[in-house]
């Protein structure tokens, strides 16, 4: 007999095993979320199969099947499509729509409903080779017209150029537009030589008036020029400078000791003030020879304007045309102003400071560097350093608007109020100037008088207008590997700076006597520095050195120093001492004594071996090219015997 027993299956709660690990610890893949589960299950659904497929499908199956099938209820139909079924057929639906949608917008922006198609006309025959001919005919006719235009143009210009002498006043007048600021007064063409707009202060006035050549009677009334002579080009503009703008002025430059000309004291403008009228000259020219005029007015008024304000120990002196300032002791700059009309002789020049019959030597350097000076004072007064307000009063510098960010103190913020004038910044560059002249007659002059060693002064190229550098090398000839001495020397306005080469800083004044100083010690130093190196190469043995040797008379120039030398076996010693005044002198020594004789007083053999009394050695007499030679000489000398 059979039992039913009913039996329920349960789904198991564990989860999926993802991974087993090596102490056989189980672990298992965390569920899934709903959303999860419905992103999975949406994943699953083909868009791409149509709702008809399906349905024929199903239709297909029903066939197939017995009556009893086909005689059930519809709705056993619809349970046995796919469950996203209708989402599909919705989502077809609604794309549907859109596109009909947008087919029918499309339609209504559309002007036109029918577009007809234009009758195509009987097609005529064209001849390529008639059309060309025809093109080249009407364009040569249109270029004859204007070939015919054209020439008649150029030959009304000829005729007009050669009837005309003066050029034309419309193109003369744009040229002198193009180069210099015209504005029309009570119909008169008036023009501005000033500085005013690069925020120049003088208040010397620089128009000039600009009239056409043509409607002046002077040129009518004048006499004909001699037929030999070449003629003068003519303009069609006359330009009127003001009497006080006319002829040539520059500023002259000089330096004077005691009453005497340093470079040359005395200014002459003959050579330089133009033969030729001013009113000849073209206006061009005249007009720049105006600007020149008036800016070294300005220039000699800003420097006469700082030298009464300025507060120097020696003060400064305006006499006329000439400032004289102090430099150094007994030396002078003097800066004049020299100024001629160039006209029937008349000259004016600067009062006491231009002789006549004598050329000017004066120093174009500084007088370049004077109008560099108020050129830059222009250039900065124009170009302000960003960023700067555009339409505001313009405030601090930048290195002002940068004190607080950068933390500086009253002691910085009273070194950026400073500024140096025109008149102290040549004064500074003439003192330079005298220094390096000086330091140059210096060393040429101990090169000279030196002859061993050799002194090489190399002076850099690029210095700025207050410092220069020169490097001096002191070596023997033939013995340039043995040892050199170098030392740089850095010029500035008052004060001079050595830097040697084992780092040693010395200052030194303006005075000439103290770089001759230091440059006499530098050369004995070389000397013993050199034997020194000389003995070690010999095999000589070095004993004792003193660079301030205290023994001797007291020399009047720098210290004595010496140093001591023995032989490879110790039998012969070389004392060398250095003296500024008196040179190198050389003495040898023998050890032990030759004339050590025992006596009753000295019994013990042992007092033979002290060293002899030093004899000088005639260095004159010795033979050798310079002192390192005689120095080598006299040790092989002494090592062989």
């Amino acid at each position: 007999m059979a039992y039913s027993v009913n039996i329920s299956i349960e789904a198991p709660v564990e989860n999926q095993i993802q991974e087993i690990t090596y102490d056989g610890q189980e672990i298992y893949q965390t569920p899934l979320t709903m959303s999860e589960s419905l992103a999975k299950l949406a994943q699953k659904i083909d868009f791409s199969k149509s709702a008809c497929d399906d349905i024929k499908k199903e239709l297909d199956v029903s066939d197939g099947t017995d009556d009893e099938t086909s005689s059930k209820d519809p709705s056993a139909f619809q349970s046995s499509l796919w469950p996203w079924d209708s989402v599909r057929n919705k989502l077809r639906n609604a794309l549907t729509e859109v596109c009909v949608l947008a087919d029918v917008l499309a339609i209504a922006k559309e002007k036109r409903y029918m577009v007809l198609d234009p009758v195509q006309q009987e097609m005529h025959e064209t001849k390529p080779i008639a059309q060309v001919y025809a093109r080249k005919k009407a364009l040569a006719g249109a270029a004859s017209v204007l070939l015919n235009g054209s020439e008649r143009l150029r030959a009304c210009q000829n005729e007009a150029a050669r009837n005309r002498s003066t050029p034309d006043f419309h193109i003369e007048l744009l040229r002198l537009r193009q180069n210099w600021r015209l504005k029309k007064v009570s119909n008169t063409i008036v023009g501005d030589l000033s500085y005013r707009t690069a925020g120049s202060k003088y208040a010397q006035a620089g128009m000039f008036e600009v009239t056409k050549a043509e409607d002046d009677n002077e040129r009518s009334n004048s006499p004909p020029a001699s037929p030999g002579a070449n003629p003068k080009p003519a303009s069609a503009l006359r330009v009127t400078v003001p009497s006080e703008l006319q002829g040539v002025a520059y500023i002259a430059v000089l330096c004077q000791k005691d009453q005497e000309d340093l470079c040359s004291a005395s200014i002459n403008l003959l050579g330089s003030a133009p033969k030729s009228s001013n009113a000849d000259m073209h206006w061009q020219q005249r007009l720049e020879a105006a600007q020149n005029v008036l800016f070294c007015k300005e220039l000699f008024n800003q420097l006469a304007k700082e030298a009464v304000q300025l507060h120097a120990p020696i003060p400064h002196m305006v006499v006329g045309n000439q400032i004289m300032a102090s430099t150094f002791p007994s030396i002078q700059l003097i800066i004049g102003l020299c100024h001629s009309t160039g006209a029937g002789g008349d000259k004016k020049t600067g009062s006491g400071g231009c002789g006549a019959g004598q050329k000017a030597e004066h120093d174009h350097v500084l007088e370049h560097s004077l109008h560099q000076l108020l050129r830059e004072v222009h250039h900065k007064n124009t170009h302000h350093p960003f960023p700067h307000p555009s339409s505001a009063p313009l405030g601090p510098t930048k290195r002002r608007c940068l004190a607080g960010p950068t933390a500086a103190d009253r002691y910085q913020l009273l070194e950026m109020t400073k500024s140096q004038t025109l008149l102290e910044q040549i004064i500074q560059q003439a003192q330079h100037f005298f220094l390096r002249m000086r330091t140059e007659y210096v060393l040429d002059t101990i090169i000279k008088e030196v002859k061993d060693p050799l002194i090489i002064s190399h002076w850099n190229a690029l210095n700025s207008p207050t410092f220069s550098c020169v490097k001096i090398n002191i070596i023997s000839h033939g013995y340039d590997a043995v040892g050199r001495t170098s030392l740089i020397i850095q010029v500035m306005e008052k004060t001079l700076k050595c830097v040697c080469r084992d780092g040693r800083v010395m200052h030194m004044s303006y005075e000439p006597q103290e770089l001759r100083d230091l440059i006499y010690c530098q050369i004995y130093q070389h000397q013993l520095t050199v034997v020194q190196a000389l003995a070690r190469c010999m095999g000589w043995q070095y004993l004792a050195n003193s660079a301030h040797l205290g023994i001797g008379a007291v020399e009047t120039r720098g210290n004595a120093s010496s140093c001591i030398l023995a032989s490879p076996m110790g039998d012969r010693l070389i004392a060398v001492r250095c003296e500024p005044q008196g040179g190198m002198q050389v003495s040898i020594a023998h050890s032990p004594k030759k004339d050590f004789f025992s006596g009753q007083l000295v019994k013990e053999r042992k007092w033979e071996n002290l060293g002899g009394s030093f004899k000088e050695v005639r260095w004159d007499k010795m033979e050798g090219k310079n002192f390192l030679n005689k120095m080598e000489l006299l040790m092989a000398s002494l090592t062989s015997s």
